[in-house]
């Protein structure tokens, strides 16, 4: 569950509700490509956007279509309470993991996350992955705060944040991390940019956005760094360097639902509202660079 390439595809919608078909097909995509496992109704997927009835049916669509694939989904929610009840449909629809992200209105102290995640982990029987993402949540996990949760039933990944695109300093910081925590956590990279790094410099997982579109050259990344070829890995990351630069400056979220869209891989608008992929030149940039990579639906 936790090695190699984790894709993340989006959660297609309509103003009906959910796109089930494209949905479906995102997903055999993935499995077709042979990703170690897939993250569906994470930020690429809109979690936070749908309701618990939404959620629980992507959970069950996932889960139906991934074959021996292994899905994770999130079970962020605000309230405490909505989260145990996220965790409790997840497991019926038969993940084999969950993610958790501290979600917050009002900012939240490492006393309020510790207890959220002591609470949630005491309610399950399926592994449970981290999700460190200050960006959103605005809050971020000291390292003190990584080794109290690591302790804690079921909490078998961390997926971390802002790790650097530079070896020596990824490394740095993976090692001092694995000093701290027990020896079965798995470290993961949250953010596709530096993913081929820290894959090569000691990480376990790539929570990747881009794989879960376009997955077959994640898949590659993956399997090289594996190999020990690193090489490799960060020559074919290099490669899709122009979608880095619009993930850079756009977002992740919105530079994959306008290539979808681009694509006729969902339909136009797929993002629920406000939120908007990208439109103008940045779309018809979008679509050159499509080209220039050559992915394809």
């Amino acid at each position: 569950m936790f090695t190699g390439l984790s894709a993340f595809p989006l959660t297609p919608l309509t103003e009906n509700g959910i796109d089930e078909k494209s949905f479906v097909r995102l997903i055999d995509r993935l499995v077709s490509a042979g990703v170690d496992s897939i993250g569906a109704l994470g930020s690429t997927g809109s979690y936070a956007y749908l309701t618990r009835e939404e959620r629980a049916r992507v959970a069950r669509l996932a889960v139906e279509n991934a074959g021996d694939v292994p899905v994770m989904v999130s079970i962020g929610s605000v309230r405490t309470s909505d989260v145990l009840r996220l965790a409790e449909d997840a497991q019926q629809a038969g993940v084999k993991s969950v993610l958790l992200a501290p979600v917050s209105y009002q900012k939240l102290t490492e006393d309020e996350v510790f207890t959220l995640f002591e609470t949630v982990s005491r309610n399950l029987s399926v592994p449970m992955c981290v999700y460190d993402n200050p960006g959103t949540t605005h809050f971020e996990f000291s390292d003190e705060l990584y080794v109290r949760v690591a302790q804690l039933p079921h909490v078998a990944s961390i997926k971390i944040p802002n790790l650097s695109p530079d070896p020596a300093a990824t490394r740095q910081r993976l090692d001092a991390l694995r000093a701290l925590l027990p020896a079965h956590i798995a470290l993961g990279a949250a953010g596709d940019l530096a993913a081929a790094t820290v894959l090569t410099q000691g990480g376990d997982v790539w929570y990747s956005v881009i794989g879960g579109l376009f997955p077959e050259i994640p898949v590659a990344i993956a399997r090289a760094a594996k190999s020990g070829n690193a090489e490799s890995a960060q020559a074919l990351s290099a490669q899709l360097e122009p979608l880095w630069v619009l993930f850079r400056k756009h977002g992740s979220v919105r530079v994959v639902a306008a290539a979808a869209e681009l694509l006729g891989m969902v339909s136009a608008p797929c993002l629920p509202l406000p939120l908007q992929s990208l439109g103008g030149d940045a779309r018809q940039r979008l679509a050159v660079v499509l080209e220039q990579l050559r992915l394809q639906a």
